[in-house]
């Protein structure tokens, strides 16, 4: 993927980040080891501190050993493997594709806490030092005055997007809600249950914990959601019963449409370019949000660090050629398989998955 974000700069430069997530604080963190000031701006008033397991694919791994966070990132992450996609009345239809995943890459994918990953992020940019969290500070055109590069890491409703961008790109919803919890014991059994317009998954987190996750249509509360699979296969019922609602999240299932013709601007104000779900916010069937912003922000801080603020311009024309299309096939292709898993006639799809090789 060429050279690291850490490698040697042809000088340095000043940015403000919007948005403290993911995205956001990774390519803080790569922008400060390239030498870069670096300010960041967060419209919540605290750390965020919500969620239950993000997966981290190979090639997210290696953004992240980029920006000097693998060790922090093994040091508190499972491997992911073992996985099946079921019946609701547990007959297995297909293995995922973990084992392949992981002879290809030479390493498994991972699951770790969201909040463990927040921590290392922050820890990291504390560790550089130089930079402090603004919390509290929505974004405001006049924040970016003086900075050589604007970075929305702002998420789906972007106010950096829809101040810089034309095109029209907003959020859309998709006529599901998705619950996630956490689970105070160990399944031992994982992968996704798929059913008529909804589905349920499971995953390790850390030891004694289970992830899961759940997405049906019209359930609005913690009991319609623990009917809408209370004759689904063991342990399903148990993990929605074990588990305390008042943890629970729910949100509203949504994707960013359409797609941005780019994810930088060089006109108007000043250099600009979108990280993670302000430039392709998609749903989460692929399991790749996490990824795709961590890979977005190694290659923006890379292209930074290897043009210089000099060369703005030309860095930002590289990483857009290296991030959009790629992140766009993933957006498009996390979108379908969403709506082939919530089909209301399952026997075709159940057939179809049934020939996918073990």
């Amino acid at each position: 993927m060429g050279a690291s974000a850490t490698g040697g700069s042809a000088g340095t430069g000043s940015a403000v980040v919007v948005g403290a997530g993911v995205g956001g604080l990774a390519t803080a963190i790569g922008l400060r080891r390239a030498g870069w000031e670096v300010a960041v701006l967060e419209r919540r008033a605290e750390p965020e501190r919500y969620g239950t397991a993000f997966g981290i694919h190979p090639a997210a791994q290696t953004a992240l050993e980029r920006l000097g966070l693998g060790d922090a990132l093994r040091a508190r992450a499972v491997p992911y493997r073992d996985a099946q996609i079921r019946r609701p009345d547990g007959r297995v239809l297909a293995a995922l594709p973990l084992e392949r995943i992981e002879r290809k890459a030479g390493r498994p994918e991972l699951l770790i806490s969201r909040p463990h990953l927040m921590d290392v992020l922050h820890a990291e940019l504390a560790r550089l030092g130089g930079t402090e969290v603004a919390y509290g500070r929505a974004y405001e055109a006049s924040a970016a005055r003086g900075a050589d590069l604007l970075v929305g890491a702002d998420g789906i409703n972007s106010a950096v997007r829809a101040a810089r961008f034309e095109g029209g790109a907003r959020p859309r919803e998709l006529g599901t809600t998705a619950w996630i919890g956490t689970a105070g014991f160990e399944t031992g059994v994982y992968g996704e249950t798929w059913g008529r317009g909804r589905f349920f998954g499971m995953t390790p987190v850390e030891p004694g914990r289970t992830n899961w996750y759940a997405t049906v249509p019209a359930a609005t509360t913690a009991e319609e959601l623990r009917a809408a699979f209370a004759d689904w296969h063991d342990p399903i019922p148990r993990v929605l019963a074990d588990t305390d609602p008042q943890t629970w999240i729910r949100y509203r299932m949504r994707h960013l449409h359409p797609a941005l013709p780019s994810f930088t601007r060089t006109a108007g104000p000043g250099p600009v370019a979108l990280v993670g779900d302000a430039a392709h916010a998609m749903t989460p069937n692929l399991g790749q949000g996490a990824c795709t912003a961590l890979l977005d922000a190694e290659a923006l801080t890379r292209a930074v660090t290897a043009h210089g603020p000099g060369g703005l311009p030309a860095a930002l024309r590289a990483y857009d050629g290296e991030r959009r299309r790629s992140a766009q096939r993933m957006a498009f292709g996390s979108r379908t398989l969403h709506r082939f898993m919530t089909v209301r006639r399952p026997a075709l799809r159940d057939a179809l998955v049934g020939l996918l090789p073990g």
